[in-house]
């Protein structure tokens, strides 16, 4: 392979291992954004060799409240709708930024596999037990090339018996080694050595690459080299110089044997990387629906201290026309009594209305700040949406709820996901239950000179004659030359078949596959049923929610109707001011009933949306803008801006 076709072979190999993963799979991966970084793409090395071995900084964290607050905030007040809600969550709500970090924390694990490490994994997505076949942690990566000077430079030749293990990573890897040594070592005979010690020098080195591929073929290509000098007599060359050239392959025939079997790791972080978007859209739901309840909460407490500073007004009204009344004899002073009660029970309710606003104020900015500062702390938080006014259209078609859940709800995605790396892991499982079968072939080349340079008849201790009959100059360009000629050359092929007795590791491993795929079946299965009864439950709710609505508006109605006779009985004498108070008290309570009711039909709407998944996109959210937490579209509310209590 050429210099250049070496520089391009790692990038070929990764665009062959993206290629492999199920088109199914990729679709549902998590969209990169400009403002986003692939972690699953390594650092290249081509044009800055070092960049492979250097640590890669990563973003840091922001502890800071983005700028949208501080723009939201006027002459002390923080007055926001709902789409700045869900904005001011998505930038700054630390549980979404916590669940933001499991999205390139899953690409590492992508990274990872494509290598040929076993993956990681990380909370809420599966690794099946079943792909590291009983030892956890290990990948498909194996033992390193051989490869050494073989017989070169010994005493005896005649060849053996040959075993070429599989070697490599998907990653390709360079080793080099070099060593000097010097050994003195006393001999029991000189009939070999002729003399009774020997003291040697020896300079070696060694490199070779190594690489896996997809299929489960591994090669390598080694060089070695030594150069030494001996004491001992009757040798050939001395100091000489020995080098030995090999090349190798190994195939699995059985076991192991194609790509799913090797790449089965890559596959299951792949699909673990759509895994980690829909844990992320897990949270991002989960973090809206606690904001846009928290926001309707707050809308129904600004409310009810509204109708409470009504009814004070109204009640002090009343008392100080009973005093009136009272000075000029006309009224008992039991109904002045009577009246300065309804004024104190006002008064308390509007402290209780106040201090529930005050409460859930701070509740609301937590969930839209990383922090409270003291800019924040201090500001009154408005909402300027009113509560939705019910409409035919919220409550859709009961199977056309359904069909949104089963295709939007990132549990059932998170769910069938998990069951197809369980199949992963059963496919795998099931190849492993097949002998151990390789092929695998080796060339080498040897050669072997004196380290002298022979001029004219002078020899170095004595010519190496070869089976031509020519003499080779000596030294080590010479030994090289005649490694790569192939002078002294290996050829080697063979097979290995390994028939383990029994095979009961591998038959537990792939019956205890199979099981944990069928309660990975059980498990969606459950959730679907989940999510039908959570759609009905949602919907039924809807029903009543707007039902209750209805009936508590026309409560109100009906006291208003009611608080107005009495009071047009009471100026015509007819009446006490004890039943007026009776009819404020009453249209009070329906007041609150009616704002209580069309709270409780604000969030069973957002019970609905939650049902059916795609919350995101019917609330005008970017998945990728969440990922990033930088917001480049605000987003939409899907409720109606109208609302019921406005005529009150």
């Amino acid at each position: 392979m050429s210099a250049r076709g070496k520089a391009w072979f790692p990038f070929l190999i990764g665009g062959f291992l993206s290629c492999l993963v199920p088109g199914t799979l990729q679709a549902q991966a998590p969209q990169s954004s400009a403002h986003v970084r692939d972690y699953s793409k390594g650092p290249s090395w081509f044009g800055n060799f070092a960049s492979p071995y250097k640590q890669q900084p990563i973003p840091p964290i922001s502890l800071e409240n983005s700028s949208r607050i501080r723009e939201l905030i006027h002459d002390g007040k923080l007055e926001i709708s709902m789409a700045d809600a869900t904005a001011l969550a998505i930038e700054n709500n630390l549980d979404v930024a916590v669940e933001r970090q499991v999205v390139p924390m899953s690409q590492t694990d992508v990274l990872r596999t494509s290598a040929g490490s076993a993956a990681r994994g990380f909370s809420g997505a599966t690794i099946p037990l079943g792909l590291t076949a009983g030892a956890l942690g290990l990948g498909v990566s194996t033992s390193v090339a051989g490869g050494g000077i073989g017989n070169a430079g010994g005493i005896s030749g005649g060849g053996g018996a040959v075993n070429i293990p599989p070697v490599g990573t998907f990653d390709p890897t360079i080793n080099y080694n070099f060593s000097w040594d010097r050994t003195v070592a006393p001999l029991n005979t000189e009939v070999v050595a002729g003399v009774p010690a020997v003291t040697g020098y020896s300079a070696s080195y060694s490199g070779s690459y190594t690489q896996l591929l997809p299929s489960g073929t591994s090669f390598f290509v080694s060089l070695n080299g030594l150069r030494s000098s001996s004491t001992q007599e009757s040798l050939l060359f001395n100091p000489a110089v020995a080098t030995r050239m090999s090349m190798g392959f190994n195939q699995p025939l059985l076991s192991g044997f194609g790509l799913k079997p090797n790449l089965r790791f890559l596959l299951v972080a792949r699909n673990n990387e759509n895994v980690s978007g829909a844990i992320f859209r897990t949270q991002l739901t989960q973090t809206i629906v606690e904001v846009e309840n928290a926001y309707w909460d707050m809308a129904q407490f600004q409310e009810n201290v509204k109708v409470a500073e009504q009814s004070l007004a109204t009640a002090q009204r009343l008392y100080e026309n009973s005093k009136e009344e009272a000075d000029i004899g006309a009224l008992a002073p039991l109904d002045v009594i009577s009246a300065q009660t309804a004024v104190a029970a006002s008064e308390r309710d509007l402290v209780i209305a106040r201090t529930n606003l005050q409460i859930q104020e701070t509740t609301l900015k937590n969930l839209l700040s990383k922090q409270i500062d003291s800019q924040l702390e201090s500001v009154e938080v408005v909402t300027t949406d009113p509560l939705p006014e019910p409409r035919d259209s919220d409550i859709p078609p009961i199977q056309d709820a359904l069909a949104d859940a089963y295709k939007n709800r990132s549990d059932l995605q998170i769910a069938e996901m998990n069951l197809q790396n369980e199949q992963i892991s059963t496919q795998y499982t099931a190849n492993n239950l097949l002998p151990t079968g390789n092929i695998f072939g080796q060339y080498a080349a040897s050669g072997l000179e004196g380290n002298c340079i022979v001029v004219g008849k002078a020899t170095c201790n004595q010519p190496l004659v070869l089976p031509q009959g020519a003499i080779v100059p000596a030294g080590t360009a010479s030994s090289l030359t005649q490694m790569a000629q192939g002078t002294f050359p290996e050829e080697s092929v063979g097979f290995s078949l390994t028939l383990p007795i029994k095979n009961r590791a591998a038959q537990a491993d792939n019956i205890r596959a199979q099981f944990e795929m069928q309660q990975a079946q059980l498990s969606l299965q459950s959730l679907r049923s989940q999510a039908n009864f959570t759609v009905r439950q949602a919907m039924i709710g809807l029903v009543q929610g707007k039902a209750q609505v209805g009936a508590a508006h026309e409560a109100v109605v009906l006291g208003q109707e009611s608080l107005d006779a009495e009071q047009q009985k009471l100026s015509l004498g007819a009446s006490t001011f004890y039943d007026v108070i009776l009819r404020e008290r009453d249209l009070t309570t329906a007041q609150y009933a009616e704002i209580q009711a069309a709270d409780a039909y604000a969030k069973a709407l957002v019970a609905m949306d939650q049902a059916r998944g795609g919350m995101l996109e019917r609330n005008g959210m970017s998945f990728n803008d969440a990922l990033s937490g930088t917001i480049t579209k605000t987003p939409t509310s899907p409720f109606n801006k109208g609302s019921n209590l406005e005529g009150r």
